[in-house]
Formats: structure tokens, sequence, C-alpha cells
């Protein structure tokens, strides 16, 4: 079941969110992800998210700023299931046109959003990584 985000998901998201940007990152330091996380929690609830929740808890996420995808985030042991797609798809029937910022090493990510339907639009380098990204894009 896809839903909205509520306070009581923080905890869970925001450890879903840690697990999976040290996992899908590793060429960036983990300390990057750790000295981030206490911002990225103040600022989660002001965007919109939403929550993938099976057996009663939050397995995954997708947040957005209007048409941006910040990010699709899922638990480890449900990865490969699907979560991710079915997020993907929310926010595709919400706007006919979608954006987000992918690092060119995490190439499962930009294979899944090239999957979908996804364009590279420009190429870029994150000054506060040092690594290089891609902005993509999806029309309708």
């Amino acid at each position: 079941m896809i839903r909205t985000l509520r306070q009581s998901d923080i905890d869970t998201v925001m450890n879903i969110w840690l697990s999976s940007n040290i996992q899908a990152h590793a060429f960036i330091p983990k300390k990057y992800w750790l000295k981030h996380f206490k911002q990225v929690k103040e600022i989660l609830p002001q965007s919109t998210v939403y929550v993938y929740e099976g057996n009663g808890s939050a397995q995954g996420f997708i947040g957005l700023t209007e048409h941006h995808i910040e990010g699709i985030f899922v638990a480890e042991s449900m990865r490969g299931k699907g979560i991710g797609t079915q997020l993907l798809n929310q926010a595709k029937q919400l706007f006919s046109s979608l954006t987000l910022q992918v690092y060119e090493q995490n190439q499962s990510a930009l294979q899944f959003y090239l999957k979908e339907g996804f364009q590279i639009k420009k190429k870029d380098i994150d000054a506060d990584t040092g690594q290089t990204e891609f902005t993509m894009e999806w029309n309708l």
C-alpha cells in the first residue's frame, strides 16, 4: 500500500534513507551521509513523501519537491520486488513530467530510470561530492 508520510514513519524512513545511500553510493564516504542525516530528517516532512507500507511498516519511500524526485529508497530486504517501480508510478500519476539527479556511478539506479523512460538531459559535477551526476527527465 502506498500512502503519505506520517510522523510515526520518520525514524524508519530515515534508517532506510541512510542505509540505502551508503549501499548505493560506496564511491562516496559514509561520513558524507552521516553528516547530512540530521538535516534531511528535519526537511523531509516539508517535502511530498509517499511511503510503501507492507507488514505494518514503511519499506520504502519516494520524496518529491514539486515535480522533482529527490530520491527513491527501498529497504535492502525488499529490493527487487517492484516497490521502487510502484513508488515511481505514484509520482508519474501526479505529474506529466519528472526530473531527478542520479550519480553516474550508481549504475543500478541509472539503469532503472532509463528503463522507466527517463532520458539524460545534462551531465554535471556535484559540488558537494565531486561526483559526476546526470540530470534526467521523464515526460508523459
